[in-house]
């Protein structure tokens, strides 16, 4: 089963970018898969890659094989490996860091440790993705909002 935000929509009808969720799950596996090459995927290994479970090391093993077999196939070549500290990313911290923060705020939202802390990690690393990063994301606004994140006063 996937994680599908509203903000997402378009993305899931088409999965023609990867979805917030399957990035989660690549970071758990350790594993980067470029948007070229996510779109170079047939629908169904998409499919596969988006439903496939990733909560215990078995399930992440499972599913880097089906990754690298996937990319091996369709590119002769294994998909490029992340550093333990971006592997790190998929677990979200227990404190919103302060650019996350200040782009919240930025977009007209009260993002602080009381919301984080209802947040699940879902929801974290969608925000950390998109609002953490050196370039906010154009969804950072939908995404505070279908999060319930109040609005700044």
């Amino acid at each position: 089963m996937i994680r599908k935000f509203k903000f997402e929509d378009e993305i899931h009808e088409s999965l023609q970018c990867v979805p917030m969720a399957v990035r989660r799950k690549l970071d758990r596996v350790g594993l980067k898969v470029g948007l070229e090459s996510w779109k170079a995927l047939d629908r169904g290994e998409r499919l596969a890659i988006c439903h496939l479970p990733s909560n215990s090391p078995d399930e992440c093993d499972a599913l880097a094989v089906f990754i690298r077999e996937a990319m091996l196939r369709r590119f002769g070549t294994e998909p490029k490996s992340l550093t333990d500290t971006q592997r790190a990313g998929a677990e979200p911290p227990s404190t919103p860091p302060e650019l996350l923060v200040a782009r919240a705020r930025e977009t007209g939202f009260d993002l602080n440790d009381s919301i984080w802390s209802r947040l699940d990690g879902d929801e974290r690393f969608a925000l950390m993705k998109m609002g953490a990063d050196s370039k906010p994301s154009h969804n950072l606004g939908a995404a505070l909002k279908e999060f319930q994140v109040p609005a700044a006063r």
